[in-house]
């Protein structure tokens, strides 16, 4: 996997932590680090820690200041099609079809960190009965993007 160099929170900087990058705010725009903590990421995009360095930085967003991490993207957890789930496979996502917010379901079925189209690789198939209130057929599968 494709790994970059960022800052993260020193208190959320440790290895296996996972995040979702939600973007720069305001006090950002004038930060001498403004690059590293933003160049590199993707918004919206699911990342898990894979080393901290012992460098740390202050920062006016993140109490007890920035440490520098690398990163990569995360694997996600998602419901598809039962069709489809087989280990190895390489599909396009394509979000389930459901405005039922309130299902136990739905953050599988619209998980974070995942665009329609994105290419992955189904890594596993989970052996989860997935109760659909639609009806649907689903698995639950853990998958790597494929960038």
């Amino acid at each position: 996997m494709d790994k970059k160099i960022t800052l993260i929170g020193s208190k959320l900087a440790n290895i296996g932590e996972e995040f979702v990058y939600l973007g720069e705010v305001e006090e950002c725009k004038t930060c001498k680090f403004r690059k590293l903590c933003h160049n590199n990421l993707e918004v919206g995009r699911k990342y898990k820690i894979v080393s901290v360095r012992s460098a740390e930085y202050s920062c006016p967003i993140h109490e007890g200041g920035v440490k520098v991490v690398e990163v990569e993207l995360a694997d996600i957890i998602l419901n598809i099609d039962a069709k489809k789930a087989l280990e190895g496979v390489v599909l396009n996502y394509e979000p389930i079809n459901c405005g039922n917010f309130n299902c136990k379901n739905y953050k599988f079925c619209h998980p974070e960190g995942i665009y329609e189209g994105d290419k992955f690789r189904i890594k596993n198939v989970l052996n989860e009965k997935i109760n659909c209130e639609n009806g649907k057929t689903l698995k639950k599968v853990i998958v790597e993007l494929i960038k």
